[in-house]
């Protein structure tokens, strides 16, 4: 049987449960500063399968994809921007045959780090560039983009355009924000929480949210307010392990797999929909949370 689209289950009114930490797990295997994580699935496709499979063995609905960087601009870094459409149809066929016929793939695109407000790109070439992602998805056998961690209204509303306008596939769109001293949830490119969820949903986004950049407890006051703004449109939160801490030299994240599970039924009190986890998590935070929900 065909899977439903991501949205169609959500009116059932369960809570979806996502992946984890990539990036986390992929230093886990040895990845090298300075190496490109998305070659991988050319060059090291089991450890991205292993890295998908170990997600869904832990009880997540959907997985994300290796990714986060394949757009031309980034891999433009490597020598490889000639190369963005194979590498990305490799990551949705790895994640594909992770997640099998019942499980989601939620293709990740993140910021090309290109800044529209200095001239330093276009919008077209933008849109171009997230044309180029979203269509090696739908090759690749992936049911949405995750389009996460912007911070520029603009470049994420190009994003959302872009995969609605030349796939079929779902469209997920997140941001990263921070709390200012005021106390505001903001982007690091000033825009508010609001504003930045009403313009993707225009753009033609079906699920918004925010990731990375916090843990569950800042997140819950984050969707709180996406909510009283929005009483319909769906949520997905990744967050973060807790804020980053820096002992012996090293980046720690401190939330254990038991702090995040305690706080995800608040979450999605709160208004969540899709939960899962970013930087610092790992499939162990996935499967506490999974039960939790349960």
């Amino acid at each position: 049987m065909a899977r439903k689209k991501i949205t169609e289950a959500l009116k059932a009114g369960k809570i979806l449960v996502s992946d984890g930490a990539w990036g986390t797990f992929m230093h886990k295997k040895g990845l090298k500063p300075g190496e490109c994580p998305e070659l991988w699935c050319i060059e090291r496709s089991s450890d991205i399968f292993n890295i998908a499979q170990s997600y869904i063995e832990a009880g997540a609905d959907m997985i994300e994809t290796d990714s986060f960087g394949g757009s031309c601009f980034k891999l433009a870094h490597y020598g490889l921007a000639e190369r963005a459409a194979e590498i990305n149809e490799a990551a949705a066929g790895i994640s594909r045959r992770a997640a099998g016929d019942d499980k989601w793939v939620i293709a990740s695109i993140g910021p090309t780090g290109k800044m529209l407000v200095t001239e330093e790109v276009t919008e077209l070439e933008l849109y171009e560039a997230f044309k180029t992602q979203a269509i090696a998805f739908e090759k690749g056998g992936a049911d949405a983009a995750c389009i996460e961690t912007m911070s520029d209204i603009e470049e994420a509303c190009q994003a959302v355009k872009a995969v609605k306008e030349n796939t079929k596939l779902e469209v997920i769109c997140t941001f990263t924000f921070e709390k200012t001293v005021q106390g505001e949830y903001r982007t690091m490119m000033g825009a508010d929480l609001v504003s930045a969820m009403n313009a993707v949903i225009a753009a033609g986004a079906d699920i918004a949210g925010a990731n990375c950049g916090n843990g569950i407890e800042r997140m819950i006051e984050i969707v709180s307010q996406m909510r009283a703004a929005n009483k319909n449109i769906p949520l997905l939160v990744h967050a973060n392990a807790g804020l980053p801490k820096i002992e012996g030299g090293k980046t720690v994240f401190p939330e254990t797999p038991q702090d995040m599970a305690a706080l995800a039924p608040k979450l999605a009190a709160a208004g969540a929909n899709i939960i899962g986890g970013c930087c610092g998590t790992t499939p162990e935070h996935i499967r506490a949370i999974r039960e939790s929900l349960s």
